[in-house]
């Protein structure tokens, strides 16, 4: 196990034992969490989700207990983290992303299944509607591939004259790339902007080539599609972006603690919070079927004006002026 998440669990442990006992004695509740990323990754979500179930009277080893299954952004392993979830018989699972929702409902139809930040649950077939989810799965929606149209329309208004837009893909094609790609092409479309779409692998020689190749084409600006595994290499990225001197915009903060630019998307953080309600009302008794899909209602927007005088580039006020947070 990740000696970091190691170290995040006993830190929680430790806090936990200062807190009322809000539970009657009895049953403990066993839950899964499984996620498409790292312990590393997924650590201030969890702290967020873990302050929230505190709140409501959950309390690590004395109601309730968590079995943690990290793909480590090898989404051919979730199919088998999640079946062996559910052979241990957990009481409800957590998931994050849409290959992880996949996998834990093919896995179960019965066991109840929260999503934290699931891009389009309806597109990916796992609910029949937000508002009558049906099944054994509910949660909450993240928006990542809607906000691809926000993320185009602050590079135009960053960028002078931005005509072409460079796009890092992995290779291939899947239905969560298919239902992103889709919107993606129709804002890029709107905008006037044309999409040079890069396929590459997460490999440091790989990336490098995809970054030349972008201003080969005549790339003004750069983006990664939203899936989770470019994460993992954010810093290499970021660092690539500033060599190659190319204005991008991410869809996580991360990118921008690693020195990123600008970042805009959900607020993870408060999702998992809200993921935490979920959990709550499930093991008091509710079915998933009748909690609607909730959307994603806090964003953030995050500018980075040191990197943006690395690259010699003057952020409009207009723009400093819509962000949650400015680094300066």
């Amino acid at each position: 196990m990740n000696r970091n998440f190691i170290t995040l669990v006993a830190a929680l442990l430790f806090a936990s034992v200062h807190l009322a006992d809000a539970q009657q004695p009895g049953k403990i509740f066993r839950i899964g969490f499984l996620d498409n990323s790292t312990a590393v990754d997924s650590r201030f979500r969890l702290e967020a989700f873990w302050q929230e179930l505190r709140k409501l009277g959950w309390i690590e080893g004395k109601n309730i207990t968590i079995e943690y299954r990290f793909a480590e952004g090898k989404n051919d392993r979730l199919p088998e983290l999640a079946v062996e979830l559910v052979r241990l018989k957990v009481d409800l699972i957590v998931v994050t992303a849409i290959p992880a929702a996949l996998a834990a409902k093919s896995a179960t139809a019965t066991t109840p299944i929260v999503m934290t930040s699931v891009a389009d649950p309806v597109g990916a077939g796992l609910v029949a509607s937000l508002a009558r989810p049906g099944g054994n799965l509910t949660g909450l929606s993240g928006l990542a591939f809607q906000l691809n149209t926000k993320r185009l329309e602050i590079l135009k208004d960053v960028v002078p004259k931005l005509a072409v837009v460079g796009l890092l893909l992995l290779p291939s094609p899947t239905m969560v790339r298919d239902l992103e790609m889709k919107e993606f092409r129709a804002a890029a479309a709107a905008l006037k902007l044309k999409l040079e779409e890069l396929e590459t692998q997460l490999d440091a020689k790989d990336l490098e080539s995809a970054f030349r190749t972008a201003k080969q084409r005549q790339v003004k600006a750069i983006m990664t599609s939203a899936n989770p595994r470019f994460l993992g290499e954010r810093k290499r990225i970021v660092g690539l972006a500033g060599k190659h001197s190319l204005p991008a915009i991410y869809f996580q903060k991360e990118f921008v603690d690693e020195g990123g630019l600008m970042s805009y998307g959900t607020d993870y953080e408060d999702m998992f919070r809200k993921a935490a309600h979920y959990v709550d009302n499930i093991l008091k008794g509710a079915k998933p079927a009748d909690l609607p899909v909730q959307q994603a209602t806090k964003f953030e927007f995050i500018v980075n004006l040191k990197s943006a005088k690395q690259i010699g580039l003057t952020m409009p006020v207009r723009v400093l002026e819509r962000a949650n947070q400015v680094i300066r």
